[in-house]
């Protein structure tokens, strides 16, 4: 009996290290990013490719009509619309912390290559609104980096891909519509 006693329990270890390992791994496979400053911007890449496989190719309901960007506040997503309403590039981007007020805008001005609010050179600016006196536009940092934002410094520039705000760039002319929306 002793010899059966002994088997049952290596067999009851075994499998409750077994179940153990399971439930760890589905933990760590579902849990959420760590919020550690090194980190932040791996784990937004990995929200936004998650993100980006849920958006389908037509803009928000309410966007308007005809030639014109698009901007969702709310999930920090571009469209450029053409004028039949098709979509000819989406992409995701990353808000400063002045947002512009939800309404209709045009492109203000441009610059190819400036410095940006926060220091970094910035390349192909599309600036479309002012929010108590911060411009507001789309640009991209020459060195690929999105914005380390602090909420006491206000800054107007929402940050895009470089590829992303080339596209941008053509699309975007002076006098181009610009919809917001949340």
């Amino acid at each position: 009996m002793a010899g059966n006693s002994s088997a049952i329990v290596t067999g009851l270890t075994a499998a409750a290290l077994l179940a153990v390992g399971v439930l760890g791994h589905q933990a760590a496979a579902n849990a959420p990013a760590a919020a550690h400053p090194d980190r932040a911007d791996t784990a937004r890449t990995t929200l936004r490719a998650d993100r980006d496989k849920a958006f389908p190719a037509t803009p928000p309901e309410g966007s308007g009509q005809g030639l014109r960007v698009v901007y969702d506040l709310g999930d920090d997503r571009v469209w450029l619309i053409g004028n039949g309403g098709e979509v000819r590039r989406t992409f995701p981007v990353s808000p400063s912390t002045v947002d512009p007020e939800p309404g209709t805008y045009h492109v203000t001005s441009r610059s190819k290559n400036i410095t940006g609010s926060d220091g970094i050179p910035v390349e192909h600016v599309v600036r479309f609104a002012d929010n108590d006196g911060t411009a507001i536009g789309f640009s991209a940092a020459v060195d690929g980096s999105a914005p380390h934002l602090d909420p006491k410094v206000l800054t107007g520039g929402i940050r895009e891909t470089r590829e992303d705000g080339e596209a941008m760039w053509r699309f975007a002319t002076i006098g181009r519509k610009v919809v917001v929306v949340r």
